[in-house]
């Protein structure tokens, strides 16, 4: 059985095919699906990459079809083709050179392509004397950030050379350096705006997304350096735990899908709750006020906001706070009602206390058990800890300064605060002790009561009327789709940390970051549409794997002379299978043999 081997990080992955058959209706069916084996402990297990269902003709076609409308060609010929003619060869000879990674960046090209941006970046970048137009050197910022995230200085000095881009772009490794894909940012920026609006547009044909849905979040991304020259970087709270750095915050638009609409940034102290009108008055400038519905987590909630988005008729749908769900207490107790809404779920539509809004009181079992434990370890310190210095107190000889031992109080109850509001406190002076300090406290029943009705709930708000609970819940739960995309800026396309010090630079970076973004979901979109799954990584690095070599053939003629000819490795089974999936063909050269005398 073929074996693909690709690497991931510092680990070797193998995948599989794997089939099996079925018999039904008189008729064998042969289903396939994609393996790799995964250490787990001290076992090896096949782990499931992709479901390929029959691999029929049927199954081709549709494949075809789909890579037809993504790339807008009827085939995918070879990129050159090669005249066969007779050619003594000295076999003895024969030798292999130039091996470079050509899948990925094949692929990464070809979504470059997709989304039409070759056109727009020829079309928008200014063109003066360059040697290489700016547009070309757009698109290797971005596929190298697709396929193998890094500086700018490590593309120009190792990631390119490595590659085929050479031969799929016609750019010379030489010619690719550090300088010029730095003015290659400061090029790309000004036309962020116009990149959304295409990508808008291309995105909407290619996949009939629909944008009546859209989730907004805020993320932020740190610094290395002091980045003293850009005012935007700025300490505040760090979703990436780093405190210690500054940094910008930035804020998403997506689709129900995840596909990204566009985003803004933000100075690193900005808070979320103050970004909201600033994100959905520029949608709508760019886009139009339509009857959208606008999803945000609770982070952005406010009245200010609130009352904005009442008075403007948007439609919101928001994660409550803490004081709202006190406000729904009487709700929440009562039993009546409830309606599940997936395993584990329960959710209640309350009419809200003005006639303006609904609200979902949602219990989740898990978050239930989740919460619960958390209240039980901080309270379990707390006691352990006011027990302990109970028994200082009495066993003290000396008089004791009672500010000292408020202060020790406090930071117990502040490195514990989920659970300090359960107990009451008290101390007090008592001439029968030495220390002239007694330590009393007791756990307050309102406390208990409240957590155990509201352990594993919380509370949406919103002015849609017709919608269901199970429809409210769902549609609040697609906010994960943002949240995966900020994962996947940073983790797969490294986003973080920030290297650059100017502002035009870090903003050129990010943009760079988005882009890339929307090749991965675009691919996501594509293989998930093909029967592949949803794992962009995994189909680059299986694809990466097809390298482009010359092989070199001295001929037996007069002069001797060698015909080089630059072809691209015949994929194994497994990664014919992922091309039959996508409907693509890799092309087999990449340009024409030349022959040269032998030196």
């Amino acid at each position: 059985m073929g074996f693909l081997r690709a690497i991931l990080g510092s680990e070797v992955t193998r995948l599989y095919l794997r089939h099996t058959t079925i018999r039904k209706d008189g008729k064998t069916h042969t289903y396939w699906r994609l393996v790799r084996s995964v250490r787990r402990g001290r076992k090896v297990v096949q782990e499931t990459v992709a479901q390929l269902g029959e691999l029929d003709a049927e199954g081709r076609a549709s494949a075809r079809a789909l890579a037809q409308s993504i790339t807008g060609r009827a085939a995918q010929p070879d990129l050159f083709t090669v005249p066969s003619a007779p050619v003594p060869v000295q076999l003895d000879q024969v030798r292999v050179e130039r091996s470079r990674r050509f899948g990925d960046v094949w692929l990464a090209l070809t979504l470059w392509q997709a989304l039409k941006l070759d056109e727009f970046c020829a079309g928008t970048l200014a063109e003066g004397r360059e040697q290489v137009p700016w547009s070309t050197m757009a698109a290797i910022l971005v596929i190298a950030r697709l396929c193998e995230p890094s500086s700018e200085l490590h593309i120009a000095e190792d990631w390119y050379r490595r590659t085929a881009l050479e031969d799929l772009l016609g750019v010379a490794p030489e010619q690719v350096n550090d300088d010029r894909l730095y003015r290659a940012l400061d090029q790309l920026l000004p036309h962020k705006r116009a990149l959304e609006e295409h990508l808008k547009h291309r995105l909407g044909e290619l996949f009939a997304l629909d944008y009546e849905l859209l989730l907004y979040d805020v993320t932020s991304t740190f610094f290395e350096g002091q980045a003293e020259g850009n005012p935007l970087a700025r300490r505040g709270h760090s979703r990436d735990h780093r405190p210690d750095c500054k940094q910008v915050c930035i804020g998403l638009v997506v689709s129900r899908d995840g596909m990204p609409l566009g985003y803004e940034v933000f100075a690193g102290n900005r808070v979320d709750v103050t970004t909201v009108e600033e994100i959905v008055g520029t949608m709508e400038a760019r886009y139009g006020k339509a009857q959208r519905v606008w999803v945000m987590d609770r982070g952005m909630a406010s009245a200010d906001n609130i009352a904005w988005l009442q008075q403007g008729e948007r439609r919101y749908l928001i994660g409550g706070l803490k004081s709202d769900l006190k406000k729904l207490a009487p709700q929440l107790i009562d039993a009546r009602q409830w309606r599940q809404v997936r395993d584990g779920i329960e959710a209640k539509i309350c009419a809200g206390p003005d006639g303006e809004e609904t609200f979902l009181l949602v219990r989740s079992a898990d978050r239930q058990q989740k919460e619960q434990a958390m209240h039980r370890r901080f309270c379990e310190r707390i006691e352990a800890g006011l027990s302990s210095l109970q028994r200082r107190l009495e066993a003290a000889r000396s008089v004791i300064d009672r500010s000292v031992t408020e202060r020790q109080i406090g930071r117990l109850l502040g490195a514990n605060s989920r659970g300090a509001a359960r107990y009451a406190i008290r101390l007090i002076d008592d001439p029968a002790l030495g220390s002239h300090l007694r330590l009393e406290w007791s756990a307050r029943p309102e406390w208990d009561d409240w957590s155990r009705h509201s352990e594993g709930c919380y509370v949406l708000r919103t002015n849609v009327r017709d919608w269901s609970a199970e429809e409210l819940w769902r549609t609040y739960i697609q906010l994960s789709e943002a949240e995966a995309a900020f994962r996947i800026h940073k983790t797969e396309l490294s986003l973080r940390p920030i290297w650059h010090q100017r502002q035009d630079r870090v903003l050129a970076h990010i943009l760079v970051c988005f882009l890339a973004y929307v090749l991965w979901k675009t691919l996501e979109q594509w293989q998930s549409r093909a029967g592949l799954g949803n794992s962009p990584r995994t189909l680059i690095d299986e694809l990466g794997a097809i390298h482009s070599t010359d092989v070199v053939l001295p001929t037996a003629t007069s002069p001797p002379r060698e015909l080089r000819i630059r072809c691209v490795a015949r994929p194994d089974r497994a990664q014919l299978a992922l091309l039959d999936r996508l409907g693509l063909r890799l092309p087999e050269r990449l340009k024409q043999p030349h022959l040269r005398p032998q030196m």
